[in-house]
């Protein structure tokens, strides 16, 4: 049985950095956000961000830790060009919290630290630039014990890791942008030796590397060798893994108390505090759907993938059927955010216009196939169904003499796949349906077009 532990680095939701006023963002030019803190230079003090604490108790209290009321920062040193001061800030013997569970995994450790600078190796030719605006941003560094034993299953705890997260509003927990950054530890067996895969970027990364590591020593052990303790990077495109080093040992990094730095104080008032503005988080809320509404369990998944679109839905659901209230978040609302890269809070539709929507469907008003126009036209225009159907004429229409007009149509135009029906084949009048549908605009009133087409082909 394999066995694996994740080091997951959340960059903080803040304004500022950890211990400076410079903005916690990329800016606008590399090295463009920075001070004497840091950069590392002589004299320079750092002082404690107030935000990036409470931010992290509220990460650990989420996670079920245990908040600690006095904490302590240390300097971790290793020498690497993007850290100026040649230490990182960090919490090593006195972290902020401990002995979490989440997802049935055991939380070892959660504590504050800095960021390090960026290398950037596509700027010059055969030269590495360095880019320090993210030097000192704040950072959670989540450890978990080595309870995970697959793959799939890593990455599926940090799917719903990073979901809790963003419903705790602590960071945006992207790791396109590398707001969440992943290391992994991973053996054969507790006793056996362990390597180290650094800096994976992507969920579909992290399995895939694990699983070829694991591969990697099983080869290995089967060939007599012994696996080295060694840190290893991931290469997504050739699905390789390389050796970056040997892996350092806790003493060769030097950890001291940072003597600049007082110790962290967070008191029981301030936990209560914390812990009385915690949301209702995506396991809870998930289940509380599940047991309000009779809906299947992936439409649950997705409906509470975010804590706005949680909302969205439970504020259409509580005015129209919980079913069609999903239905339409999933289909029309989620492509518009596909489609545009955007959240469910940037939908130009509100939670009230679409229920007006579906409620002119239910009453036949318009039809379901012309309702996704007027939701389209609702959300480029930013107004509301009636006024979007009045505009595109989508208006549901049960005029018979126009029915049938378009009942003759749709069989002359599918003449094959009429005679198909007259000769057994039942289906096919989807498909029929389907082309009359498209031929009225979506505008048909389906039930009584679809009595005229039967009529009409069994006569």
């Amino acid at each position: 049985m394999s066995v694996i532990g994740l080091e997951i680095h959340v960059q903080l939701s803040t304004r500022t950095k950890l211990f400076c006023a410079d903005a916690a963002e990329a800016g606008p030019e590399p090295n463009s956000n920075v001070c004497p803190v840091c950069l590392g230079l002589p004299g320079a003090l750092p002082v404690l961000n107030a935000a990036a604490v409470e931010l992290a108790v509220r990460a650990a209290l989420g996670l079920g830790c245990t908040v600690h009321e006095r904490s302590a920062f240390d300097r971790k040193t290793y020498f690497y060009p993007d850290l100026p001061k040649g230490y990182q800030i960090t919490q090593s013997a006195l972290p902020l919290a401990t002995g979490g569970v989440f997802e049935g995994v055991r939380i070892a450790r959660l504590h504050l630290e800095e960021d390090a600078g960026r290398l950037l190796h596509d700027r010059f030719e055969a030269l590495t630039a360095i880019d320090l605006n993210r030097a000192g941003v704040p950072l959670i560094e989540i450890v978990t014990e080595p309870d995970l034993t697959e793959p799939p299953t890593a990455r599926q705890f940090l799917v719903r890791l990073r979901r809790t997260l963003r419903y705790l509003d602590v960071s945006e927990c992207d790791m396109e942008n590398g707001t969440l950054r992943v290391d992994a530890n991973v053996s054969l067996a507790p006793d056996a030796p362990r390597t180290e895969l650094k800096n994976l970027n992507s969920f579909a990364h992290v399995e895939r590397a694990l699983a070829a590591e694991l591969e990697r020593q099983r080869a290995i052990a089967s060939s007599g060798g012994r696996v080295a303790a060694e840190t290893l990077t991931w290469d997504a495109e050739t699905g390789s893994l390389r050796v970056l080093r040997r892996k350092e040992s806790r003493e060769e990094y030097r950890y001291l108390r940072d003597p600049d730095l007082p110790p962290v104080h967070v008191s029981s008032n301030d936990v209560a505090r914390i812990r009385a503005g915690l949301p209702e988080l995506p396991a809870a809320r998930a289940a509380r759907l599940a047991a309000a509404y009779d809906l299947p369990g992936y439409d649950i998944e997705v409906l509470t993938a975010e804590r706005a679109l949680a909302d969205y839905f439970e504020a259409v659901a509580a005015r129209v059927p919980a079913k069609a209230a999903g239905d339409w978040i999933r289909t029309e609302v989620l492509r518009w955010c596909n489609l545009h890269g955007s959240g469910v809070d940037s939908v130009p539709v509100s939670a009230r216009d679409l229920v007006d929507l579906i409620d002119r469907v239910a009453r036949g008003v318009v039809s379901r196939t012309a309702a996704r126009t007027v939701f389209e036209r609702m959300a480029d225009l930013g107004i509301g169904a009636d006024a979007a159907i009045a505009e595109l004429d989508a208006g549901q229409v049960s005029d018979e003499a126009q029915l049938r007009d378009w009942v003759e149509r749709t069989v002359a135009e599918n003449a094959a796949e009429a005679d198909r029906y007259r000769r057994g084949d039942g289906k096919v009048i989807r498909y029929l349906m389907g082309r009359l549908m498209k031929i009225s605009g979506g505008r048909a009133d389906p039930r009584a077009a679809q009595a005229l087409l039967r009529a009409r082909l069994e006569a």
